[in-house]
Parts: C-alpha cells; structure tokens; sequence
C-alpha cells in the first residue's frame, strides 16, 4: 500500500506544470550550449588567437611527460595539461552567464512594467450612478 502511495506522491509531483517547464528548460539550455560552445570554440576563439598571434587556443598545452614511442607505435601517450581547452571552457561559461543574466533582467523589467501600471478604476456600483445622474439633472434645472 505504501508503495502505490509513493507512486501516486511521485506521478502528482511529476505532472506539475512546474516540473515539466523545468525538464523544456533543461533540454533547450542542453542545445543552447552546445550553440555557445560552437560560438567560442568555432567563431570566437580563432578570431582572438589570430588577433594575438595566429595560434589556436585548444591546442595551448603543457606537456608533463612525453610519449613513449616503439617506432611509429606510441606505447604510452604524453601527459599534458591543455590549459587551452580550460580557457575555452571559461569563455563558454562567460557567455552562457552573460546570456542568462540578460535573460533574467528582461523578465525583471517586464515584471517590473506589469507591477507599475496603474490598476484600471472599479466600476461605481449602480445606485452610486443612479444617484450621479439624479445629481446632474438636479444641477441642469437650476
């Protein structure tokens, strides 16, 4: 019985609009970092390391040991530290903060709006018009 309850529990908490945004959320910001990775990996970066002298940046490394090699055959491979990769690594999170930060303050500013304009005036109940109208004709026959 617990068990059917616990299903139960979970299929409710699953069904909440809430989550099912959060999982659209998480699949479109999966794809818009793969866009951003491509932007500094493939636009960004080859415009910088040419600026700065013609080179590429996923391929700045430092080699700790070298390969072992028998001939052509490598027998172990070098061991580097590809600080290039980490560079373009924090130029994909740069962008993908800036992306969200401007997000996030778009939908602050409509908030914002949305929380300044002036509620429309209640209708006036209808003996408070009748009375009014009473008022007016009052005025006119004078």
């Amino acid at each position: 019985m617990a068990k059917c309850k616990f299903w139960n529990e979970f299929k409710e908490f699953a069904m909440k609009g809430n989550v099912i945004d959060m999982a659209v959320g998480i699949v479109i910001g999966g794809a818009f970092g793969k866009i951003v990775t491509s932007l500094v990996n493939d636009l960004l970066m080859p415009c910088i390391g040419a600026l700065i002298g013609g080179f590429d940046f996923a391929n700045l490394k430092v080699t700790l040991c070298k390969a072992v090699m028998e001939g052509e055959e490598i027998v172990k491979p070098a061991v580097t530290l590809n600080y290039g990769t980490f560079i373009n690594e924090i130029m994909n999170f740069l962008i993908i903060a800036l992306c969200i930060f401007l997000v996030i303050k778009g939908i602050n500013k409509m908030h914002k709006k949305k929380e300044e304009e002036p509620a429309a005036p209640a209708p006036k109940p209808d003996d408070v018009v009748l009375l009014e109208e009473i008022r007016d004709l009052l005025k006119n026959k004078s």
